[in-house]
């Protein structure tokens, strides 16, 4: 090729009237932007040679600083002229647009061709930068014509800068800066809001970090850096990066603003439009990954466009309806969608092209995600404040029903005393049965602190004062037919002692009986002492039931039937379960372990309460509760199976269950202690619980006891 190198020398003079015919750059020093100097050719055919195009008048001047090209597959060729009126003949052509998939500089002095694409690796180029820098020699005094031919999937807008080595240096520098700080305010904003989302678990911060992270991918591809620094030796997934990320930050984007401002309940006509741009968002990215590329930059704009109005519309109407959150989200997203207008201008020329214009995308986007912080922060404390007030208001509640319970208390201790003293011979008995079943009530919340158990109090107050209530009102017609009955003796008497004939006698005591209704008589006296014996009846039952769950009278290790010891629970509990809950009981014959017996029977006690308890908050007033209990044996062991089909757990729950004062139940439901000691007791007894649980379905507690053996502890 030596031979030939008095054409490309001779080839400016021919071509010179051509190339300098449009006014040239004037290069005196510093950084100056051109593209108002550049003239381009558009070459559909993709075909078009440096040859074919030099001597061509189809270029097209701009008049613009940086020229903004349409989305399109075809060549694009540029031309322009540089006269250097500075001493340094070392030039750097810097184009700031790092996503051409060919670009390729042709400087007409010396036909030195210089090729970059984002397509090779990063290792490759000769200046280790993500944007385009070309060398340009030209000796003080003179005029050079220069070519650029590129070429991208994307839209492409060419900020064409030149300067001298230093001022090149110092601007990649400024801008490399600039982006540092950009970088690093994203990445504290991700890494300080996933602490708060691992801590308070609203996804409303899982979501913000998303958002921050592919919106801060976003800004690294497209300027750039992505090639740059991480995927320098894999372009083809930067290649990806540019539509994937913005797509996945959009994405993010509306989930995020559909928790944040809750537009499923406050605005749901818009709610359905931003599942719309999540789907054209969602289907620019899998364009992009079957390789449509310009199909799916371009429905990356249509997502862009529909989101921008849909949240205005949303952040205006909520804003003007008052919503605090709506107002906060609205000026965050009106700065970002400001800088990015802003950019957008400077790209068409309308503003110019200098150190603010160019980071205002990024000043956007950096006060768009600063603010969201503060938005999620402001609606944290909201929540706090309104707690504190629902707080401050149960409270209040609490003590007014407290004053209200006290007031209760007085009256109905005053009407009890009352019916004390109708009762006096008749209550003797049962008094004495109430002193002895609070004894052994306080007994066993003193055995086992069981918190729980004072909980149950009423409910077994309740199921003894049924059976005494029917006592007592049968007590006062009782009295009143003993009286009938005794005056009616007397009058017999007297008939019985006079003179009259037999005859007389009979007829006068027949029109007693018919006048008192004697056979009616009798018959009402046998209903009202049956009533008064089965209301002791089932008052002793109760007392036996619960003594056979305490078993207050046997601290000795000795053999028990845990039938017995199930049955005597359920009748502890049995106020707490309600018609709409169905009791099935599924018992063997199994045989009598050593245990402690009222121990056991507060480990049923506790189960069997949570079991009841997730029953009621998943169906609530509705029927469909099951709790099912099945006893059955081994050799050597005896099973107690405890079913509910209630809310279930989950793993955390089912790890944490066993430990002390855990407890999933709201305040003043429970203290965390029951299955604590519940589980002592069983390990105590050589045995062990097994949980199978599933959120939503139920759970089932499998207890597994020996029936016989040597060391159980003492000291339980």
């Amino acid at each position: 090729m030596n031979r030939y190198w008095f054409i490309v020398f001779l080839l400016p003079i021919f071509f010179s009237a051509d190339i300098f015919a449009q006014e040239p750059v004037v290069f005196k020093g510093g950084n100056i932007v051109i593209g108002d100097h550049v003239s381009i050719l558009e070459d559909p055919t993709n075909k078009l040679t440096l040859n074919d195009i030099r001597s061509s008048d189809s270029f097209v001047d701009q008049g613009v600083s940086i020229p903004n090209l349409k989305l399109s597959s075809s060549d694009f060729w540029l031309k322009f002229s540089i006269r250097n009126e500075s001493e340094q003949e070392h030039l750097i052509l810097a184009l700031e647009y790092p996503m051409l998939s060919t670009c390729e500089f042709y400087a007409m002095n010396d036909g030195l061709v210089q090729k970059l694409s984002y397509d090779t690796e990063f290792a490759n180029r000769k200046y280790k930068h993500q944007n385009f820098l070309f060398d340009v020699y030209i000796r003080p005094g003179t005029t050079e014509a220069y070519f650029l031919r590129v070429r991208s999937s994307e839209q492409m807008v060419l900020p064409l800068i030149l300067g001298t080595p230093k001022t090149t240096a110092e601007n990649l520098l400024t801008n490399d800066l600039a982006w540092g700080l950009f970088m690093g305010l994203i990445l504290v904003m991700i890494i300080y809001n996933s602490f708060i989302y691992f801590s308070v678990k609203d996804k409303s911060y899982l979501y913000y970090v998303f958002y921050s992270l592919f919106i801060g991918l976003s800004s690294i591809t497209l300027s750039g850096y992505t090639y740059r620094f991480i995927l320098f030796d894999y372009p083809g997934l930067n290649h990806l990066g540019i539509v994937v990320f913005p797509g996945l930050a959009g994405i993010a984007g509306n989930l995020f603003m559909m928790n944040f401002l809750q537009t499923r309940e406050n605005s749901p006509r818009m709610h359905r439009f931003i599942y719309l741009s999540i789907l054209i968002y969602s289907a620019a990215i899998v364009l992009r990954l079957l390789g449509y590329d310009r199909v799916s930059f371009r429905a990356i704009d249509f997502a862009a466009v529909s989101t921008v109005l849909v949240t205005f519309t949303v952040t205006i109407t909520l804003s003007l309806e008052g919503y605090r959150p709506a107002k906060l989200f609205l000026l965050a997203f009106s700065l970002f969608f400001t800088g990015l207008l802003l950019f957008v201008l400077r790209n068409l020329g309308v503003v110019p092209y200098n150190d603010f214009t160019n980071y205002t995308k990024e000043l956007g986007t950096a006060l768009d995600v600063v603010l969201l912080a503060f938005a999620l922060a402001d609606k944290i404390n909201t929540f706090k404040r309104d707690k504190e007030r629902s707080q401050e208001q149960t409270l209040q509640a609490l003590k007014e029903n407290e004053r209200i319970i006290r007031e209760q208390n007085v009256i109905l201790e005053t009407k009890v005393n009352e019916r004390t003293l109708e009762l006096s011979e008749a209550n003797n008995e049962l008094s004495q049965t109430l002193i002895d079943l609070k004894e052994a009530e306080g007994q066993l919340v003193e055995a086992e602190k069981m918190a729980s158990l004072g909980q149950l109090t009423a409910g077994i107050a309740h199921e003894i004062n049924n059976p005494i209530n029917f006592v007592t009102s049968n007590i006062t017609p009782l009295n009143r037919d003993v009286d009938i009955l005794i005056d009616f003796i007397q009058e017999m008497e007297k008939i019985g002692l006079s003179d009259l004939p037999v005859e007389e006698k009979q007829r006068l005591i027949e029109e007693q009986k018919e006048e008192l209704d004697y056979d009616y008589l009798k018959i009402e006296i046998n209903q009202l002492l049956k009533g008064i014996r089965e209301g002791a009846s089932r008052t002793s039952e109760i007392v036996k039931g619960l003594r056979v769950f305490s078993r207050l009278d046997e601290d000795d290790l000795k053999k028990a039937d845990l039938n017995d010891g199930l049955d005597s629970t359920l009748i502890v509990i049995n106020n707490l379960l309600s018609n709409k809950i169905r009791l099935e009981k599924i018992y063997a014959d199994i045989p009598l372990i050593e245990c402690y017996p009222g121990k056991l029977n507060q480990v049923f006690l506790n189960i069997l309460s949570n079991g009841i308890y997730a029953i009621n908050k998943k169906f609530g007033d509705e029927e469909g509760g099951v709790l099912r209990i099945t006893t059955s044996n081994s050799d050597t062991k005896v099973y107690v199976k405890i079913e509910d089909n209630g809310i279930g757990m989950d793993e955390a729950t089912k790890k944490k269950i066993f430990e002390p004062f855990f407890t999933t139940k709201d305040v003043g439901e429970g203290t965390g202690l029951g299955m604590s000691i519940a589980y002592n007791t069983i390990r105590r007894h050589q045995g062990e619980i097994q949980i199978n649980s599933t959120p939503g379905e139920g759970s089932e507690f499998i207890l597994e006891l020996p029936i016989v053996h040597e060391n159980v502890e003492e000291e339980m």
